[in-house]
């Protein structure tokens, strides 16, 4: 019997989600026009679908031998590390806890070329960001287990419910988009075979920024850990945005991913806005239909120009400032305070929900926000404050071209 969370709109066009879940119809004419694609086999939109640049974010898509860089984004590399800190949850003061970590998106005064070559990578020009959660959606969370659904499953992947947690969610910062450029100028939107000399480099370049990112993550977790003096383990690290071969129906495809997580990786976080919870799930594994994707997130539901016109009236600047767990939210940047609103966004658990119903998912525990840091405080401090703003403006411009929403 066909499962009714998840709808055909067109042939090998999926879309994910309960008829109470809202998705915007410009997300769903993106989802349609990348479905109808030459060489793609499928598109499937998750519950936290909504309208990029260059297609839409929530979503993967199944191709017959063609990399379509686009369908990738700016970001490549970027996911979500979760870690299960040796901090007692009785130690972790949200405001002592966010003063600690002000300060953390400064450069780091390491040994950048030394962490890459560690993991085997070469230096790169974008280097200066190593180790920096970035701007946009991206975040640092410190979170408390709230409740656990299947113990089983928590004592496996190794969660503390005593000790505090540190989500991570930053990618390839500068990186992936010179590589998305660089396809750009050269191939404009035409798409690449992989097995040609222009496609294999796209990939290693591709490659390369997805391994950046994830030791970008590992090196904003390690600098999170020393300021809270605390030693840490990590449970996960999953990538949301990238391209990735599969065998489907006895053809080679390439998977690519857009704001979708892999349920093929093991466990995943789907992390709700710094005013809701995270849910952590474990996927059902070989679920073809989906295609062995997930929501990576909840999803936006106001664009970010939208945000601060549509919620300014409800909300008060220094209601954004905490959460309703009684926790603190660290952002030294007014625009983005206002443009990553809670109310910008779907709420977490009902996304969930649409996997769960689906049968992707078994959630396992419930987690709440205690510090969620986007970027530092420096009230005394104009010039840093217009430097935020020149950073926030050039990559809110390279995403117009490039990127996401």
């Amino acid at each position: 019997m066909a499962n009714p969370i998840i709808t055909t709109r067109a042939p090998g066009v999926r879309v994910v989600a309960s008829a109470s879940t809202w998705i915007e119809g410009e997300a769903l004419r993106q989802l349609d026009a990348a479905g109808a694609l030459p060489g793609m086999r499928e598109a499937v939109g998750m519950p936290d679908l909504h309208p990029g640049k260059n297609g839409p974010v929530g979503a993967a898509f199944l191709s017959e031998g063609l990399i379509r860089p686009a369908l990738v984004g700016s970001d490549i590399g970027c996911g979500m590390a979760l870690w299960q800190t040796g901090l007692s949850l009785r130690r972790a003061d949200p405001g002592k806890v966010a003063a600690r970590l002000d300060g953390l998106d400064g450069p780091w005064d390491g040994d950048s070329a030394g962490w890459l070559a560690a993991r085997g990578l070469a230096a790169t020009a974008h280097d200066a960001s190593l180790g920096t959660v970035g701007h946009g959606n991206h975040f640092l969370e410190v979170q408390a287990v709230a409740e656990i659904r299947d113990p089983e499953a928590a004592l496996r992947i190794g969660l503390d419910p005593g000790r505090a947690l540190l989500l991570v969610h930053t990618g390839s910062r500068g990186l992936g988009e010179a590589v998305l450029r660089a396809h750009a100028e050269r191939h404009g939107a035409t798409p690449l075979r992989a097995e040609t000399p222009e496609g294999a480099a796209y990939l290693a370049a591709h490659d390369g920024a997805v391994a950046w990112a994830r030791a970008n993550r590992d090196l904003v977790a390690r600098r999170a850990l020393e300021a809270l003096n605390a030693q840490g383990r990590r449970l996960l690290d999953v990538c949301h945005n990238a391209v990735t071969p599969v065998e489907a129906g006895g053809c080679r495809c390439l998977l690519h991913r857009k704001g979708a997580a892999p349920s093929d990786r093991g466990p995943v976080v789907v992390p709700g806005s710094r005013g809701d919870v995270s849910v952590l799930v474990e996927p059902v594994p070989d679920r073809a239909d989906a295609p062995w994707s997930l929501a990576h997130g909840a999803g936006r539901k106001l664009a970010r120009h939208e945000a601060k016109a549509k919620l300014k009236g409800r909300l008060r600047r220094e209601d954004l400032a905490r959460n309703p767990f009684g926790g603190v939210v660290v952002c030294g940047d007014e625009h983005l305070l206002w443009e990553e609103a809670p109310g910008a966004y779907k709420p977490a658990a009902s996304v969930v929900g649409d996997l769960e119903a689906a049968g992707l998912v078994r959630v396992v525990a419930v987690l709440h926000p205690l510090v969620t840091f986007k970027c530092s405080l420096d009230p005394d401090g104009e010039a840093r404050a217009d430097k935020r703003r020149r950073m926030r403006d050039r990559e809110t411009a390279r995403s117009a071209k490039y990127g996401e929403r």
